[in-house]
């Protein structure tokens, strides 16, 4: 089985620009179905909603719901007038469309001192710019950290 192709710059920051159609699920959804269109966040993303809703998980929560909501496109207050158990879902889904595996109450922890290391090394390993790295997703940084683990390389 040959080795998958080494990917470019170009290529892992495509994923950024992804979007997602989401069906929710009948009990959530206002006429029993329905789909909304979901972007991942890239770490900029993160860190700007994590600084903004500070130790408050559920403003946090409901930032990165309205910052990846594509279609239809909400402001938090919005959000926040939802149904507590779409927004838990859409938060899940947000979440998974970005790469994160941490729990929304975990994030702020997460966030600040690993992630800032993991872009130290990526910029240092691949010669990428601080703003490459801000336009990955936190899924996207995790991988090519296990990449670097095991030796490989991103093709430049």
């Amino acid at each position: 089985m040959p080795a998958p192709a080494t990917l470019s710059v170009e290529d892992l920051l495509a994923g950024a620009a992804l979007t997602h159609r989401v069906a929710l699920p009948e009990h959530l959804a206002p006429d029993g179905g329905g789909q909304v269109v979901l972007r991942p966040l890239v770490l900029a993303d993160i860190t700007r909603l994590n600084r903004a809703g500070g130790a408050d998980g559920d403003l946090t929560g409901a930032l990165m719901v309205s910052q990846a909501l594509v279609e239809p496109r909400l402001t938090v207050e919005q959000v926040h007038r939802l149904p507590a158990g779409l927004v838990e879902f859409l938060l899940g889904e947000v979440n998974r469309v970005s790469g994160l595996a941490t729990p929304p109450d975990e994030l702020a922890d997460a966030v600040h001192a690993p992630l800032a290391r993991a872009c130290f090394v990526l910029a240092r390993e691949f010669g990428w710019t601080p703003q490459h790295c801000a336009e990955l997703t936190v899924g996207q940084v995790l991988l090519y950290l296990e990449m670097l683990g095991r030796g490989e390389r991103v093709a430049s």
